[in-house]
């Protein structure tokens, strides 16, 4: 339930309710806003029921919140959120572009990678350090080594950067060199996963899974926001259907709805979304001009002799095209690049 608090409320007022709705056994929010202090209180609302704080002189309005997932919908706060990552912020107005190889191969590919980020206006490094693949055959990454590498060169190129975690066991060693962390598609349902990013206040960008419904990727947003970290990041990376042309469906309009259900940032990945090198530019053009609050990009410094994604991957020439034709894009929408 959201509880409006009247004007002339204060927070002594604020506090006396939230401690009622604490011993009534549900969870209470704070949201002091510009005119009116508002409350929230998650859990069973027939116990809310028996607090009667619609007679409470101090309460204005009482709401329920019809969604299934509560905190991160647009009902329980209505201006959009900013995620700090590094000196800048994903959120609001300015469009994020994260870039970097799939996999971490080695020191050489991982600087070179990183400087191609950088020279070229991206905001923030990517690389997978821990690479759950489908074949066990297939590269499985340099684990510790390879964020070693990728924290080094996004150090030496003023980048902030994110990995991949799979494994809650992870979570605080990967907090050693990461500035936010990466739950892929694979993993976002794996639920003691989402608990323990939650517990961790570092912003995590959220995959959604491969065949994941707009609603089960925001209560897995939900899983995270109530362990306690509000910095969420929803990524739109395509989803599984009949359709076998590219490599997934990059299901554009889940970006349109999600913005309009969900105070959340959305970001995109065009090249898990269609997997086609030729495609990434123009599906990173249509994300913008949907409304997404950034992309993140795969960019290998040779994608030819890359150990994973090289198909789908931008040489330096091909992301310096992808940048320049955002501009317009992302000016379009009323934002600005993100630095």
């Amino acid at each position: 339930m959201i509880i409006v608090l009247t004007p002339q409320s204060t927070d002594k007022e604020a506090n006396e309710i939230l401690s009622k709705i604490e011993r009534a056994g549900l969870k209470p929010l704070y949201m002091p806003g510009v005119e009116r202090i508002v409350l929230g209180a998650l859990g069973d609302e027939r116990k809310l029921a028996g607090l009667q704080l619609g007679a409470h002189p101090f309460v204005e309005s009482i709401k329920p919140i019809l969604t299934s997932y509560k905190q991160v919908s647009r009902e329980m706060q209505s201006h959009d959120s900013q995620v700090k990552f590094g000196n800048s912020s994903i959120g609001g107005g300015t469009f994020a572009v994260i870039a970097g190889p799939c996999a971490i191969e080695t020191k050489q590919q991982i600087n070179l990678s990183a400087k191609i980020v950088k020279k070229y206006g991206g905001m923030g490094l990517r690389g997978g350090a821990f690479k759950p693949r489908t074949s066990p055959y297939s590269f499985q990454g340099l684990e510790e080594e390879g964020l070693k590498l990728m924290k080094l060169a996004a150090a030496q190129n003023d980048l902030p950067c994110v990995s991949e975690v799979t494994d809650a066991c992870h979570v605080e060693m990967m907090s050693r060199y990461v500035d936010a962390f990466q739950i892929g598609a694979r993993n976002m349902q794996n639920f003691g996963l989402l608990k323990a990013i939650g517990q961790i206040d570092k912003p995590v960008i959220l995959k959604r899974g491969m065949s994941a419904t707009i609603e089960e990727l925001l209560l897995a947003a939900e899983y995270i926001f109530n362990e306690g970290n509000t910095n969420i990041i929803i990524c739109e990376r395509g989803i599984r259907t009949f359709e076998r042309a590219t490599r997934n469906t990059l299901d554009l309009g889940a970006v349109a709805y999600i913005k309009t259900k969900s105070h959340l940032p959305v970001i995109v990945d065009p090249s898990h979304g269609t997997g086609i090198r030729e495609l990434v530019s123009p599906m990173a053009r249509a994300a913008a001009a949907c409304g997404a609050d950034g992309i993140i990009v795969e960019v290998h410094h040779d994608p030819q002799t890359a150990l994973s994604d090289g198909t789908q991957s931008l040489d330096e020439q091909g992301f310096e095209s992808l940048m320049r034709g955002l501009l317009p894009f992302i000016s379009a929408a009323g934002k600005v690049i993100a630095q």
